[in-house]
């Protein structure tokens, strides 16, 4: 074996990049290598090797987190040899310091399997305290993410081993990273570069906004994006890095002058030419100086040229779940569009802007196989309008429940659109965030007065005898309402952002002075301020759950008849009193459904007899005992200086929350609206012999409805165009759907296909004593019996165990004694409401729906996220 090809073998792609550069002739500090075979004698004569392979007998996704602690515990407490401290001493002689200690994956930035962004790299790492790092390194190889990343991707678990780089640190006055062909666009005439003030830990780790610009290959500037830069990375003193505030003049304007800018334009032909092929690259410069830290290849995925689109499902199946109708998809689709173009209007941006944006507005949700995802980079590009990006994204990411944050790299180069000069950018985007300031203070204004505008507009809709009307007469109205309820909602659009922002403010208090607060703390502090108007459901299911709980004959029809005979039964029984509040229940709160914003879906008002059950499963529900979070007390501990200002950031959460919970609600009585019309004209379609039956029209899609009217449509026998979907449906639904997965180009490549048809490996049921962990979304502790559902409908009384949830679950909750989900978010509808009933929730607990089985018996505290499991189904 030739010594180059032993320290491929020892080193990594890494080091072997470094080694490539370096013998090309570029500029890269001094470095040395602590081989993977220096790891490997580590673990075999210290005994940890089979405490290794141990750990990891029986590895699945669900343990990976558990089986992580345990071996990184191992590494981290176990010392080293005097043979592999002399290796590393030796390594920093050689390089001198203050020193980077980079991770070097032998499995790392392979052709098939980068690893990016899972090992570890440490900063400013002072002599005495490498061997220290190197450890860490070591362990990083076996991190929860690595696991998972293996087992995913069918990898050996144990990795093919782990190299650790000694570098010497640059103290960079400015860094980034460099993209030699562009990785949005795949684009390989074009260069991206990223550029922060001082080292690149802030814009690696997403902390920095960093400017962005686009060069040609010839080094002409193509775009130009100037971040915020509020915060720069330097080394500190003791080690590490330390943070401060970028001067506020050297904010507005880009780090890179125009001769650095031609240096690395120049640097990106050279480096690509040398390594072959596209790369991205981590460079520094300090003192004159332009230093090549790393560079690792990015050819796979630029060849089709191709857009790159991420797809996910989180919180959208709060919504859709599952099959979703084409009716649904197009109308939830047109309503994003619609919605979103009045805000870019409320921001006051540009008509040129506005024109730029109808390349990703109407594509804001994707459809596969019958079910609905966010396309998830568009959704990046509506926060950008938005000031503070940084914390808008990663508030963007914690409302969805998103099981993966974006790559900061990628997500920096997101932009809504671009400008025709920087003069023309700076002015537009004042413009645009005096306009949002202004919607920011005046949120609350502007959301009761939506409401109050609402509800009179609603209530003429709903007065409307649609039977009455012909086919094009009930289009032309739900046509009116799109011009008048749908349009409306631009102008509230912007308080997303305003939770985002505020909660992000929020959060950033509770780590900076209130460190150590529970973990519940954070959500319950968050509450609405007062009772949300759609947890009204759950409460008056309540009080008469307790009606009947007190009248034992009124108990035995309601838990005895057949929902369908329940309320005539009830009024033969001469209990009329208790009839007008179930009418009124219906009248009230009929919209609120299970899946209600399905317009296939029917609603409480469609089937009265629908709202039996979950009066029944309330009437048999125990009530809880776990008692509420206590938040006041924690925050007695601030200062009154810090408590004002505290209580400010939580006031302007606790109101916007509220406030979007009240808006959901009318977004749930228009939903309610549209079905009312849209099974109007299903009737008339299937008089006129149009369709085979009333319910066929949901296999149209919007504009296909249109088309008949206006004479556009391009498939006029929508018979055969129902039975071909309804044959296509049942083929979609034998597929296994997955949370996330990307396309590029377009999307219906046999590749993408496949991709996303490959099945989701299912997991072992827990064994009593195991523990789950989650996101606790409601304090209190509760012990109960498992009942694993996928509707409410299906249980009452237990702790209720499900993959997700959508906002017709609130009647249920009720009923419950706890909520687990697998999926969703802590701000989610329902997660809301828990907490305002006092039920203790936790959501995001990874295999929940495979690893607790029906019947089971479980120990819930909603306020650290933990479930343990007390006995199997056959025990309880």
């Amino acid at each position: 074996m030739t010594a180059v090809a032993r320290e491929s073998e020892l080193a990594g792609a890494k080091a072997r990049g470094l080694r490539e550069l370096a013998d090309a002739g570029f500029v890269v500090p001094p470095w040395r290598v602590i081989g993977a075979d220096v790891l490997r004698r580590h673990l075999t004569s210290t005994g940890l090797a089979e405490r290794v392979e141990a750990a990891m007998l029986g590895l699945t996704p669900e343990t990976a987190e558990a089986v992580s602690a345990e071996i990184s515990a191992a590494i981290l407490d176990t010392p080293l040899s005097p043979e592999v401290l002399s290796e590393v001493e030796a390594a920093v002689e050689a390089v001198g310091g203050p020193v980077a200690v980079r991770s070097s994956g032998l499995d790392e930035d392979g052709p098939k399997f980068s690893f990016a962004g899972q090992f570890d790299t440490f900063l400013n790492v002072g002599p005495d305290a490498v061997a220290e790092h190197v450890r860490r390194c070591w362990a990083g190889a076996y991190s929860a993410r690595a696991l998972a990343y293996r087992l995913a991707h069918g990898l050996p678990v144990g990795g093919a081993g782990m190299a650790v780089i000694v570098q010497r640190l640059v103290r960079a006055e400015k860094s980034g990273v460099l993209f030699t062909a562009n990785p949005m666009s795949g684009e390989r005439s074009e260069r991206v570069v990223s550029a922060v003030f001082g080292l690149g830990e802030g814009l690696v780790g997403g902390a920095v906004d960093a400017d962005t610009v686009v060069l040609d290959d010839a080094g002409r500037v193509l775009q130009v994006t100037v971040g915020e830069k509020r915060e720069r990375y330097d080394p500190d003193v003791g080690g590490g890095c330390r943070v401060t505030e970028t001067a506020p003049a050297a904010r507005g304007s880009l780090a890179l002058n125009d001769g650095e800018l031609r240096a690395l334009g120049e640097l990106a032909g050279r480096i690509e030419r040398a390594r072959g092929g596209p790369q991205d690259v981590e460079w520094a410069m300090a003192d004159g100086t332009l230093w090549v830290l790393q560079s690792r290849s990015i050819t796979a995925g630029l060849g089709d040229r191709g857009e790159l689109h991420v797809w996910d499902n989180s919180n959208i199946i709060e919504s859709f779940r599952g099959m979703t109708s084409p009716l649904t998809y197009s109308f939830a689709r047109r309503v994003y569009q619609r919605v979103y173009e009045e805000y870019c209007r409320e921001l006051k941006v540009g008509d040129a802007q506005l024109v730029q944006a109808q390349e990703w507005l109407p594509a804001l949700l994707g459809y596969f196989h019958g079910r609905v995802y966010y396309n998830l980079l568009n959704w990046y590009r509506l926060v950008r309008l938005a000031p503070l990006y940084r914390l808008g994204r990663r508030s963007l990411e914690l409302t969805l429940g998103v099981e993966e944050s974006l790559d900061p790299e990628l997500a920096d180069g997101l932009h809504p659109f671009t400008f025709g000069s920087r003069a023309e950018e700076v002015l537009r985007t004042a413009r645009s965030r005096v306009r949002f300031a202004s919607r920011f203070a005046l949120i609350e204004r502007t959301g009761e007065r939506f409401i109050a505008d609402f509800y009179r507009t609603y209530e003429e809709f709903g007065a409307t005898d649609y039977d009455s009307l012909t086919a094009d007469q009930v289009y032309r109205r739900y046509q009116a309402l799109e011009r008048t309820l749908v349009a409306r909602w631009g102008r509230v659009a912007v308080l997303d952002a305003v939770i985002g922002l505020s909660f992000g403010t929020l959060q950033a208090l509770n780590r900076r002075w209130l460190p150590d607060a529970p973990m519940w703390f954070t959500w319950a502090v968050a509450g609405p301020a007062n009772s949300v108007e759609s947890a009204g459901p759950a409460h008056r299911i309540a009080e008469l759950a307790a009606m009947v709980r007190a009248d034992d004959s009124l108990r035995a029809l309601v838990t005895e008849a057949p929902p369908e005979h329940a309320r005539d039964a009830l009024v033969s029984a001469g209990f009329a009193t208790f009839v007008s509040y179930v009418d009124d229940y219906v009248q009230r709160y009929g919209d609120r459904s299970l899946d209600e914003l399905k317009l296939e879906s029917p609603s409480l008002r469609d089937d009265p007899a629908t709202f039996f059950p979950m009066l029944r499963a309330a009437v048999a529900a125990v009530e809880s005992t776990a008692g509420r979070a206590d938040a006041d007390a924690v925050l007695a501990t601030l200062s009154p200086a810090k408590r004002q200002v505290y209580e400010r950031v939580r006031g302007k959460v606790r109101r916007a929350l509220e406030l979007r919970e009240r808006i959901r609600f009318c977004r749930t009585r228009a939903f309610g609206t549209a079905k009312v019309m849209i099974r109007a004209i299903g009737r008339r379609f299937a008089e006129l012999g149009l369709l085979d039956e009333p319910e066929d029209v949901f296999w149209l899609y919007l504009e296909e409805i249109g088309g008949c009217f206006d004479a556009s449509a391009v498939d006029t026998d929508l018979r055969a165009l129902v039975r071909s979907r309804k044959a296509t449906a049942e083929q979609d639904a034998l597929l296994t759907a997955p949370s996330r997965f990307t396309t590029k180009g377009a999307v219906g490549t046999q590749a993408n296909r496949v991709a996303w048809a490959r099945a989701v490996p299912g997991g072992t049921a827990a064994a009593a004593g195991a523990e789950l962990t989650g996101v606790p979304a409601g304090p209190g502790r509760v012990q109960g019996q498992a009942r694993v559902v996928d509707l409410p409908s299906e249980a009452g009384g237990d702790i209720l165990v499900t993959y997700r949830t959508d906002p017709g679950w609130v009647a249920w909750l009720p009923s419950a004694s706890g909520l687990l989900v697998e999926r969703g978010s802590p701000l989610t509808h329902v997660a809301i409401v828990a907490r305002e009933l006092g039920v203790p929730t936790v959501v995001q607990v990874p295999g929940l729906t495979t690893r607790v089985r029906d019947g089971m018996r479980l120990d819930v505290d909603g306020a650290t996220g933990v479930i343990r499991v007390l006995s199997g189904p056959e025990e309880s």
